[in-house]
């Protein structure tokens, strides 16, 4: 009996240090779940700065031998104003092309080279909310809104053939880009380096966070890509590690028109453009749509 009741103090100590092991177990549950839910708010409220990476302005680049380059100053309809280029080649009522810039990319830099990429074709560089001389603030629905409009004001220029307009988005572009050609006639599209959604590219880079969830600026070409049934040039880099080729492929594979499609070995999201292939497909590619 002494023995047998010696043992019941042993089993409450072993109880107690249960008990508070699983107390302790908690906490810390609690704790990474507090620290958890704090990340996720801190993306949702911080996204904004996550997604754009709104450059400084540059000062206007020298036109190409022969071409006029205009500065452009468009107002929407809720009164921002955007700042641009427009590009125009000594030739009479050239077709068009509407460039749509990646992030951190101050688009109006590309006008001096708008002869090399797209021949003797004007070329529209306005640059997003926020980004350059751009007045505002940048989000998904905003960019694509002003890019209708900046559609429109092309349209309305009577130095350019108005019925031969292309639309070329780069990287966070593409998305801006397929959204408008949704909602304008384009006659053909060109995407460098596009993705289906960038739900999808995210969750790449923030794999333990719900980011279908969180994200709000979603830029869904994928789910628009089967009803575009102009012709398509899509351009990628095999050594993209921002938009990995995989997400090219998607997009690529959902597109209702003609697709042509360039890789370019051992070049990523960055240097593409400074294979000289990249502009030659381009040129090509516009010859036959345009």
């Amino acid at each position: 009996m002494r023995a047998r009741s010696g043992c019941v103090p042993d089993g409450r100590i072993r109880a107690a240090a249960l008990r508070a092991r699983i107390e302790t177990l908690k906490v810390l549950v609690l704790a990474v779940a507090v620290i958890y839910a704090a990340i996720a708010a801190i993306f949702w409220l911080a996204q904004d700065s996550l997604v754009f990476y709104p450059p400084p302005a540059m000062p206007k680049p020298a036109a190409p031998e022969g071409w006029r380059i205009e500065d452009v100053a468009i107002v929407t309809r809720d009164g921002t104003r955007l700042a641009g280029l427009l590009a125009l080649p000594p030739v009479p009522r050239p077709p068009l092309v509407i460039y749509f810039g990646g992030n951190a990319e101050e688009a109006t830099g590309y006008a001096a080279e708008a002869q090399q990429t797209y021949g003797p074709r004007a070329a529209l560089f306005v640059n997003y909310r926020g980004y350059g001389a751009s007045a505002g603030k940048p989000g998904e629905a905003v960019l694509v809104s002003d890019g209708a409009e900046i559609y429109d004001w092309a349209l309305q220029r009577s130095d350019v053939d108005t019925a031969r307009i292309a639309l070329h988005g780069r990287s966070l572009g593409t998305g801006v880009a397929v959204q408008v050609a949704a909602a304008r006639p384009a006659r053909c599209i060109i995407l460098t380096s596009p993705f289906a959604s960038t739900v999808e590219v995210a969750k790449e880079f923030y794999p333990w966070l719900p980011v279908a969830l969180l994200l709000r600026h979603r830029f869904d070409s994928g789910a628009r890509a089967p009803q575009l049934k102009i012709p398509a040039l899509i351009l990628s880099g095999s050594a993209d590690t921002i938009v990995r080729p995989h997400h090219t492929d998607k997009l690529a594979g959902l597109w209702g028109g003609t697709v042509e499609r360039v890789k370019i070995e051992g070049f990523g999201h960055n240097d593409i453009d400074l294979h000289p292939g990249y502009a030659k497909a381009i040129q090509a590619f516009l010859d036959r749509c345009l």
